[in-house]
């Protein structure tokens, strides 16, 4: 198991991005009433908050005053008020909150699975599996909460604030100076701690997701790494990794830690402020003994909602980093995408000849693995692409379906550039079978009509016959209902190509583009395959890239590519006369074949 590439993650370092936040908070728009009524429960329960001490000091003072004659009822009544309305307004933005959160949840994750849909291969040549999850579980989960739950502590922390404020001036103007003096001192403790929350936040985000992106490569690359006995080696690059994010993890949690704590205290300074000049106060007579309950009460309360708040702007700095990664995500553009205005409306429903003009592709800012490259095929035609490992013959079916762009050059359709017609439009018209076959988790049948839903069972069977699948189908223990397991597990390598095979034909494409489609499977199949293929290409235009040449043999023209370009072409027949590169190589294979099968025997 090798861990994930560092370069492989952004990085950032603004401290607080409002105009991310803007985004974030854009998921909110759709269930504006609820964030509406959210706010509203929680104002109402601040003022429900401010309200209790006033009631307070009013039956002190008024008991004071008029001793056991002092009339309480209507103190009852307010307080039964203020209590039924706090009960309710509690209920309400608990479940208003939670109903948020799950909304956001889901929107922030449908629209990450879209954009994953529509990303480019280099996207994911670039990205590990699990460094993607990442994104999806974790830092999504911190974000729906923070967008609910710190909304409603938003409006109710700043609501009280405001209120406690407001009624600590209107009963004793001094005192609440003496009060808020505080205030500087907490201003600057949040900003010095800010900044630094922040950043190892960024670091354990960052490491999350390499350890996510290891896990996911350790228990699909397992069987490897017994074979070549790397278990050990692989705990230790695993045990370095944890031990980066248990160190900035640790970090994160001591400036967290620290930063309550200074609040509290402050708050507690704050309250020994206000006993000892409130107490002078009353032994002077300046106020009631109603007022300096009410000012301790809210002299103490007066730091709750700035404790909540702490908590906020401590989980904001972190969730301003799976934001970073989550939204990063979300923004990228495709490198391979349809222009603006594409209209399919004059597209022709038959692909037509296919050209590539003078076209070159290079990954990333590598050698280029195709120059100047050009091909012209007609209609029904089949093209074997042949050659040694790396010459550029995947590059140039992968091309072709427009899953990367030419660098230089270009590739017409039917006389028009491709990039002229909608990636539905082409790749709708094409049927792949790989050299390595991928099925979802479910029925045989569910994988054979991935490619064309409206499908019937007795099109899937036939097309299943076609590729040479239904008779082993037929000897599972449930035939085309069986599950296949996760990723086809279930299954061998052979018979999940024959599956593969069989869901390309299904889909009745006009281009079948077929990368070692047979390398897994054996002889007597591979013959049953080139049956039904006699029949399946007619009409066709197909492009073949073979490793057993004897498959090849029929196709109209072979090319033989090497470095990116052709070197030979021409029919079986004219390349064996020819006495190149292409007859070597089959003469080669022959050989070793016959060699094999005399070891066999």
């Amino acid at each position: 198991m090798i861990a994930p590439l560092r370069h492989e993650e952004e990085d950032y370092s603004k401290e607080l991005d409002l105009a991310l936040w803007r985004k974030l908070f854009a998921y909110t728009r759709p269930y504006r009433r609820a964030v509406v009524w959210i706010c509203v429960a929680g104002v109402v329960t601040a003022f429900a908050d401010t309200a209790y001490p006033l009631l307070t000091r009013a039956v002190i003072d008024d008991v004071k005053d008029h001793g056991v004659t002092a009339r309480l009822l209507p103190y009852a009544v307010a307080w039964g008020a203020v209590t039924l309305a706090l009960t309710f307004c509690i209920w309400g933005f608990i479940w208003l909150a939670g109903k948020l959160r799950t909304h956001i949840s889901h929107d922030i994750r449908r629209a990450g699975f879209e954009k994953l849909q529509q990303l480019s291969f280099s996207y994911y040549d670039r990205r590990p599996v699990g460094w993607l999850m990442a994104r999806m579980t974790s830092d999504c989960e911190r974000l729906s909460n923070i967008l609910a739950w710190g909304v409603l502590d938003f409006a109710w922390g700043m609501t009280l604030l405001t209120c406690i404020s407001a009624v600590m001036f209107w009963m004793d103007a001094r005192l609440a100076l003496a009060v808020l003096a505080v205030l500087p001192a907490l201003a600057w403790v949040s900003a010095f701690f800010r900044k630094r929350i922040l950043r190892s936040a960024r670091v354990v985000r960052k490491t999350n997701s390499r350890i996510t992106a290891s896990y996911n490569e350790g228990i699909m690359g397992v069987r490897t790494s017994k074979v070549f006995v790397r278990e050990q080696e692989n705990h230790r690059e695993f045990r370095a990794l944890t031990g980066e994010m248990y160190g900035a993890s640790i970090r994160n949690a001591l400036y967290s830690a620290l930063y309550l704590p200074i609040v509290l205290t402050l708050g507690t300074v704050a309250t020994a402020v206000a006993l000892t000049a409130g107490g002078f106060d009353v032994t002077a007579g300046r106020i009631s003994i109603g007022t300096l309950v009410a000012f301790l009460w809210y002299t103490r309360h007066f730091f709750d909602p700035i404790q909540q708040l702490a908590h906020w702007f401590a989980e904001m700095p972190m969730a301003q980093a799976s934001a970073e990664r989550i939204l990063g995500l979300i923004d990228t553009v495709p490198d391979v995408r349809d222009a603006e205005g594409i209209d399919d409306a004059d597209a022709p429903r038959r692909v037509g000849t296919i050209a590539f003009r003078n076209v070159s592709f290079a990954y990333e800012q590598r050698k280029p693995v195709l120059s100047d490259f050009s091909l012209e095929v007609q209609p029904g035609e089949t093209i074997a692409l042949v050659g040694s490992t790396g010459g550029g013959k995947t590059t140039i079916v992968n091309l072709l379906s427009r899953f990367y762009e030419p660098t230089a050059g270009e590739i017409l359709l039917h006389g028009v550039d491709y990039r002229r017609r909608s990636l539905r439009w082409l790749q709708s018209k094409l049927g792949i079978v790989l050299q390595q076959p991928h099925l979802f988790r479910g029925s045989v049948r569910d994988n054979l009509r991935y490619g064309r839903l409206e499908a019937t069972d007795a099109e899937i069977a036939e097309a299943a016959r076609l590729a040479g699948a239904h008779d082993f189908i037929q000897t599972l223990e449930k035939g085309y209902d069986t599950d296949v397991g996760e990723g086809g597990n279930r299954l061998s390598t052979g018979q999940k190509q024959l599956l593969s095979f069989a869901r390309a034909i299904l889909k009745q494409p006009q281009i079948l583009i077929m990368d070692e489609a047979t390398s897994s499977v054996d002889t007597e199949t591979e013959q049953l395959i080139q049956a039904g293929l006699a029949r399946v290409l007619e009409g066709r235009t197909s492009f073949v890239i073979a490793h057993r040449l004897s498959t090849i043999r029929a196709a109209d023209r072979i090319l033989v590519i090497e470095r990116g370009r052709v070197v030979e072409e021409g029919s079986h027949g004219e390349l064996m006369e020819g006495r190149g590169r292409y007859r070597d190589l089959y003469t080669q294979q022959s050989l070793r074949e016959s060699l094999q099968g005399e070891w066999a025997g």
